[in-house]
C-alpha cells in the first residue's frame, strides 16, 4: 500500500510541475497574436506536448472567439483531448497504478470506474494479461455526457469541461426523452430486438450499429447507425445514434454508470 500511494504522489508531482511549467509559458504569451499562438500550439503538438498545446489552443478560443478559426481551435482541443486519454501521458485527471497480485483488468475497471479498453489503450496493452508490479495509468474522474437535442450534438465531459463533441441523430417529432439517466449495459455487436423479428449484428438491417449502451429507461440509449447521412438530423425511434466510429470511441471511454443528461 505504501508503494502504491509513493508512485500515486510521484505521478501528482511530476502533472503539477507540468501543469506549472504550462501557465508560466500562457502567462508569458499572454500578448500575443493569434497567429503566434496558433504556430506555437501547432509546434508543441508536433513535438508531442500536447498538454501544452491544448493550453494554447483553449487559451485561441477564449481569447479570440469571432476568430474564423475558433472552431479549427477547439477542434484541435478535443483531438488532443482523445490523444492523451488514449495515451500514458499523465494529466490531471489521471494517476499512476502499480498492478498488484490478484489484479485483473476488470478488478481495476471496476475500482477506478473506468473501462478496460481505456486502460488497455492508454497503457498500450493488447491483451488481458498483466504483470503484477507494472505501473499503469488510470483515469481518475468520472465522465459525464450531455446531448442536446435541439442541436443533435452529444457531449462527453469531465465535470465541466468538454472533452469531445458528436454529431448525432435523435427522435423524429422530438420524441428523444428529456431527463438524467444513468448507462447501466453496454453491448458490443448487439442483436435488434425489433418488434416481430430479431435482427442480428451481421445484418445491414441492424440499425443498432456496432454498440449499444443502454439508459436506465428501458428501450433507450446510445447506439451506432446504419444511416450516417441521416445524423445531425431527428429521425430515431427515440434513442441518440452515433456514426459506428464515434459510438466505438466513446463506447470504449465511458463506462457502466455514466450520467447522461438529455436537454430539448
Amino acid at each position: 500500500m505504501l508503494i502504491i500511494i509513493a508512485v500515486v504522489a510521484i505521478g501528482s508531482i511530476i502533472v503539477f510541475l507540468s501543469i506549472k511549467k504550462i501557465n508560466t509559458m500562457v502567462q508569458l504569451s499572454s500578448h500575443s497574436s493569434a497567429r503566434s499562438l496558433s504556430g506555437q500550439a501547432r509546434m508543441l503538438e508536433e513535438k508531442g506536448s500536447l498538454l501544452e498545446a491544448k493550453l494554447l489552443y483553449q487559451k485561441l478560443v477564449n481569447d479570440f472567439p469571432e476568430s474564423p478559426e475558433v472552431m479549427d481551435w477547439q477542434k484541435k482541443t478535443e483531438d488532443i483531448n482523445i490523444k492523451l486519454l488514449f495515451s500514458n501521458v499523465l494529466t490531471p485527471q489521471s494517476i499512476i497504478y502499480q498492478i498488484r497480485p490478484g489484479d485483473t483488468l476488470n478488478k481495476i475497471a471496476r475500482e477506478y470506474k473506468t473501462t478496460t479498453e481505456l486502460i488497455m489503450k492508454s497503457n498500450n496493452i493488447n491483451d488481458a494479461l498483466i504483470i503484477p508490479g507494472r505501473k499503469i495509468k488510470l483515469w481518475n474522474v468520472p465522465f459525464n455526457i450531455l446531448v442536446d437535442k435541439s442541436q443533435n450534438i452529444l457531449l462527453l465531459k469531465n465535470n465541466e469541461e468538454i472533452i469531445k463533441s458528436y454529431i448525432v441523430s435523435t427522435g423524429k417529432n422530438n420524441c428523444t426523452p428529456v431527463g438524467t439517466f444513468k448507462i447501466v449495459n453496454k453491448l458490443s455487436n448487439p442483436t435488434w430486438f425489433k418488434a416481430g423479428a430479431v435482427v442480428p449484428p451481421e445484418s445491414a438491417a441492424n440499425v443498432l450499429g456496432t454498440r449499444w449502451m443502454g439508459f436506465d429507461l428501458a428501450g433507450y440509449g446510445i447506439h451506432g447507425t446504419i444511416e450516417p447521412k441521416e445524423l445531425g438530423k431527428q429521425v430515431t425511434q427515440g434513442c441518440v445514434r452515433l456514426g459506428n466510429a464515434d459510438v466505438e470511441e466513446l463506447y470504449s471511454i465511458v463506462p457502466v454508470g455514466t450520467e447522461v443528461t438529455i436537454i430539448e
